[in-house]
């Protein structure tokens, strides 16, 4: 079992920067592949980005087009974290964004997660 509460969102001007968090409880955080999906209101949810640990100092991390420049995933195994680096932010990444955890290799699809967190809104002024 994997609990995950997210913070970080909040109100920033187009071009501005946030790092959301994503704290993980369980004692094998590092065998699990995590990923932040956003969902702005009346549209469905969507992948960013996604990050594995492969051993050692690797990681294997996705991201969709749409951030792929702008966003960073990171994780800490450490302390059971993960992060988001969101940089030159646009009113179009305005969503709640959502930390997610699954076994094994990183994934884009929504359904293939099995925890999530509660999210934490971001919005993005023009």
């Amino acid at each position: 079992q994997v609990q995950l509460v997210e913070s970080g969102g909040g109100l920033v001007q187009a071009g501005g920067s946030l790092r959301l968090s994503c704290a993980a409880s369980g004692r094998t955080f590092s065998s699990y592949a995590m990923g932040w999906f956003r969902q702005a209101p009346g549209k469905e949810r969507e992948f960013v980005a996604a990050i594995r640990w492969n051993g050692g100092n690797t990681y294997t991390a996705d991201y969709a087009d749409s951030v792929k420049g702008r966003f960073t995933i990171s994780r800490d195994n450490a302390k059971n974290m993960v992060y988001l680096q969101m940089n030159n932010l646009k009113p179009e990444d305005t969503a709640a964004y959502y930390c997610a955890a699954k076994y094994g290799s990183t994934s884009r699809g929504n359904r293939e997660y099995d925890y999530w967190g509660q999210g934490t809104p971001v919005t993005v002024s023009s």
